[in-house]
């Protein structure tokens, strides 16, 4: 896919001109709001989400970053209604969650990770089902079908059995089901796992062009560069908990300096004076104490005759940031 599919993505988009302006109007407060949100599942030792608050405007993405068993798919998992909320509350424009999705199921939409659709149907047919599940129907339904297959660039798939695409099509026949019912909210787990990188990068722009025309999207991942792509806003989770919330720029400058050396003779009780400490390889890295720098660092090293072969310094980069907090591979 070169760049005129990548530029497909804005030029079809899933909204219409009116609920685009909708969508896009500043209100009172954020779209999505969670609450000091918490779940055990039955005979867990510890909780899957513990106090957990968030807030997500329309127009903006929420990338959620976490290892397995952080908590982000027992997160969705609550928004998409599949869970009950045991504490805390979920508010959708100001409103409790179990009463939006009463009265208005479709607002949210989740493109999960799993291949949601018929596999037997083909794309076309496919579409024709979950529009008419989701209510659609007449002229409305034709054009929703006709809009979502244009943005996920599936025209010349139309007719294509399910089971036989690739595994990008797969992804991106997820996507067009999910956006048939012009959902205000949209949710994305793990939605590039397995395919191409061409493919990787159209589903991105899609997502984010689904921000821009005004949707609040939460998008859930283990891979960071995707966070980092399109996510205005970035929240850490570990174990049920909000570790750190905010924009990149905003976690990054909080986050402590990193001094990154390579010298003989190292080792953790010269270094643990200046910050936090941890090996890595034959490198050591030490996140400064609030206020330090490198130089009384070298200082002292020059002073016990150490020879630094490699000295690096900078503030962390996220995969960094979310190690110092973690201790733990995005992968564990």
């Amino acid at each position: 896919m070169g760049a005129s599919g990548l530029a497909a993505v804005s030029a079809a988009p899933p909204l219409k001109g009116e609920a685009r302006r909708a969508l896009g109007q500043p209100g009172g407060g954020p779209m999505l709001e969670l609450r000091q949100l918490g779940y055990r599942y039955p005979h867990a030792d510890a909780p899957a989400l513990a106090g957990v608050s968030l807030a997500v405007p329309r127009g903006n993405v929420l990338g959620l970053l976490g290892p397995n068993g952080a908590g982000k798919t027992t997160l969705l998992s609550h928004l998409s209604g599949a869970l009950a909320v045991q504490s805390g509350e979920i508010r959708i424009d100001g409103q409790p969650l179990n009463e939006v999705r009463a009265k208005a199921p479709t607002r949210i939409a989740v493109a999960p990770q799993e291949h949601a659709f018929y596999p037997m149907l083909t794309v076309a047919e496919n579409l024709a089902v979950f529009a008419a599940a989701g209510g659609l129907s007449g002229e409305r339904r034709k054009q929703r079908i006709e809009t979502c297959t244009q943005f996920a660039q599936l025209e010349q798939f139309a007719a294509v059995r399910a089971e036989r695409l690739s595994g990008g099509l797969k992804r991106r026949l997820n996507l067009a089901i999910a956006l048939l019912p012009e959902p205000e909210l949209m949710l994305f787990d793990e939605p590039t796992v397995g395919v191409d990188p061409q493919s990787r990068a159209f589903i991105l722009d899609a997502i984010k062009s689904l921000a821009q025309q005004g949707a609040a999207v939460i998008y859930a991942s283990h891979y960071m560069e995707e966070i980092e792509a399109i996510a205005d806003r970035v929240a850490i989770l570990d174990r049920g908990h909000v570790l750190r919330e905010g924009s990149l720029d905003e976690l990054l400058s909080k986050s402590a300096m990193l001094l990154t050396l390579a010298a003989d003779g190292l080792d953790a009780g010269m270094l643990s004076r200046f910050g936090t400490v941890e090996q890595v390889g034959v490198q050591w890295r030490i996140h400064l104490n609030p206020g330090s720098g490198p130089a009384p660092v070298l200082a002292a090293l020059e002073a016990e005759g150490i020879e630094v072969r490699h000295a690096e310094f900078g503030r962390h980069d996220l995969e960094q940031l979310f190690m110092a907090l973690t201790h733990r591979s995005l992968r564990d």
